[in-house]
């Protein structure tokens, strides 16, 4: 049977890196990509078009051994990460979760039940390790964290369900570290490990691959080490 990787978000930093890694070195038989302007095209806040892009993937055949979502959102048009609650917009709370929580959510209400019932297939998502709250000691950027924290507990609970029909299944969220992309590129630090997509790509897949069947519904890191939630 032919083996069948999607990436969400493809056409982003990690996401389009991830692809040509996987077509590459991934060991499956075709990679699906999957954005804004593919065909069909992915829009995480249309349940309608996420729905479409699901049925496609079902028509086109294959067993789906990896769901990979590279999608999500720092910046929102031109409003930056909350320094403070006074800087607190409802709007831009709203459109985070939209984004970085209910759109995965949807992604894995269509396509998780496309995974197979037996052997081992993979969701993986990207979340961040400001998501974490009990990392968390530093405060600040109210909207992406929550929406991450969100994520996690989606993915959690997920997993769940996933394992009662596939054991072998695994969901997983995890961190990628910091990537040189436009969505970090105003935030990055003097002394902060840097990534370039290419070799944060090579690490998600090193993850993705020593994942096992207990991992499921973890948090991981780019090292593949457990974080906090």
């Amino acid at each position: 049977m032919t083996t069948v990787a999607v990436i969400f978000g493809a056409s982003g930093g990690i996401g389009s890196a991830m692809r040509t890694h996987l077509e590459s070195h991934g060991g499956y038989d075709r990679v699906l990509a999957l954005h804004r302007k593919s065909t069909p095209p992915l829009d995480l806040l249309d349940e309608g078009k996420i729905q479409a892009c699901a049925e496609e993937v079902r028509k086109a055949g294959g067993e789906l051994r990896l769901l990979f979502d590279a999608t999500g959102a720092l910046t929102l048009g031109t409003a930056r990460p909350e320094k403070s609650l006074r800087e607190l917009d409802p709007e831009v709370l709203a459109r985070s979760f939209a984004i970085n929580a209910i759109g995965p959510a949807l992604l894995m209400k269509h396509f998780l039940p496309l995974l197979p019932k037996e052997g081992r297939s993979v969701f993986a998502t990207l979340s961040a390790r400001v998501g974490s709250i009990g990392d968390n000691g530093l405060g600040g950027w109210y909207a992406y964290r929550a929406a991450k924290a969100a994520l996690n507990q989606l993915v959690r609970t997920a997993s769940i369900e996933v394992a009662r029909k596939n054991p072998e299944a695994i969901c997983v969220a995890l961190h990628p570290g910091t990537v040189r992309t436009p969505l970090t590129e105003s935030f990055t630090k003097t002394g902060l490990d840097v990534q370039e997509p290419v070799v944060a790509a090579e690490r998600l897949v090193d993850v993705l691959t020593s994942l096992k069947p207990a991992d499921t519904g973890g948090f991981f890191d780019q090292r593949g080490k457990p974080i906090p939630w």
